[in-house]
């Protein structure tokens, strides 16, 4: 495509374009951490008691995901769908770079501009060193010959989404200080060592700050915005050991479950505080007391307090979803890149 000529479309047609563009990403990201979900779910249920009827929900286990995934989650942080109210591809001006009939770059043309993005009258531009840094290092990053590969629109666009969400989160004061990206590490990776982290996932100590600042920043934006706080998913009751008998009463289970169902428990009465609510119901079978219960009955707990994890995670993640689209809808961006 000529240095001088764009592709300028519709917002109907730019919707179409950019989502199908940034769909391989979105989808190859969540693909593999549900992916590496499900193969331990798997597994968990596989172990499960032969007696233990309902169909198991996945628990999600503590392993380490792969750096794409940890990036995807970092980065996208439950952002779903792309809107971009112009969507221009293959342009290029006087202030963006010159890669026609191009795949790779070289070191000097790391700061020079592959995108242009203007949201709320604001013009931004996104080099490609901004891009690279996002998933990998500089040095990892480079081919034998010294040159970088010219970052894909679909890197782009998320680059891009993510600056948008920055702009609204700084716009509103939600800035993530030192002290929150350091909790929100320590939370969501278990340390706040940034320089290990990075060492871990292939990136610089600079780079690890700016994706978790920007990720907590993104948290306490949604927060706002969905205006309650992410469920949290239940832990399933500890597993029996091999041998024993589901339908055995303890105080364990008793325990579990008396803390699971919280207020539909009456500690006074010694029984369920009503007996239409949706634990009353899903355990009318099972004898359940402050003594004991049995790890059927706390399976089943489980599975009810699993149900009630997804719907609200769904609800959430809608209206977090529609407000982003909204924000989205108000930029237009011009890339200048030949690989998708």
């Amino acid at each position: 495509m000529p240095d001088d000529e764009k592709l300028d479309v519709t917002t109907e047609d730019a919707v179409a374009e950019a989502e199908e563009v940034f769909e391989e990403t979105t989808e190859t990201a969540a693909d593999e951490v549900v992916e590496e979900t499900a193969e331990a779910a798997e597994d968990a249920v596989a172990e499960q008691p032969a007696v233990v009827e309902q169909p198991a929900p996945a628990p999600a286990p503590a392993r380490q995901l792969s750096q794409k995934a940890w990036i995807a989650l970092c980065c996208a942080a439950l952002v779903i769908g792309l809107v971009l109210g112009k969507f221009v591809l293959g342009g290029s001006s006087a202030k963006m770079g010159s890669f026609a009939g191009r795949t790779s770059i070289t070191e000097a043309e790391l700061d020079q501009p592959v995108a242009t993005l203007v949201y709320k009258g604001t013009k931004e531009t996104i080099t490609s060193r901004e891009i690279i840094l996002q998933t990998s290092s500089l040095e990892a990053s480079k081919d034998e010959e010294g040159n970088y590969c010219l970052p894909s629109a679909d890197s782009i666009l998320s680059v891009a989404r993510n600056r948008i969400i920055d702009r609204e989160a700084e716009s509103r004061g939600l800035t993530a200080t030192d002290e929150e990206i350091a909790a929100f590490a320590k939370d969501n990776l278990g340390s706040s060592d940034y320089a290990s982290i990075g060492q871990a996932y292939g990136l610089d100590e600079a780079s690890v700050i700016e994706i978790l600042r920007s990720s907590a920043s993104m948290q306490k934006l949604r927060a706002e915005v969905v205006g309650t706080e992410t469920p949290v998913m239940p832990q399933a009751p500890a597993e029996l050991a091999e041998g024993a008998d589901a339908t055995a009463q303890t105080a364990e289970y008793a325990d579990y479950i008396i803390s699971l169902v919280g207020d539909e428990w009456d500690a006074t009465a010694g029984k369920w505080a009503a007996p239409d609510g949706p634990y009353a119901v899903a355990l009318a079978n099972y004898e359940i007391s402050a003594k004991g219960a049995s790890y059927e009955a706390a399976y089943a707990a489980y599975y009810v307090a699993y149900q009630q994890y997804t719907e609200q995670a769904s609800a959430a993640s809608t209206a977090w979803t529609n407000y982003v689209n909204t924000l989205l809808a108000n930029a237009s961006i011009t890339i200048s890149t030949l690989t998708a």
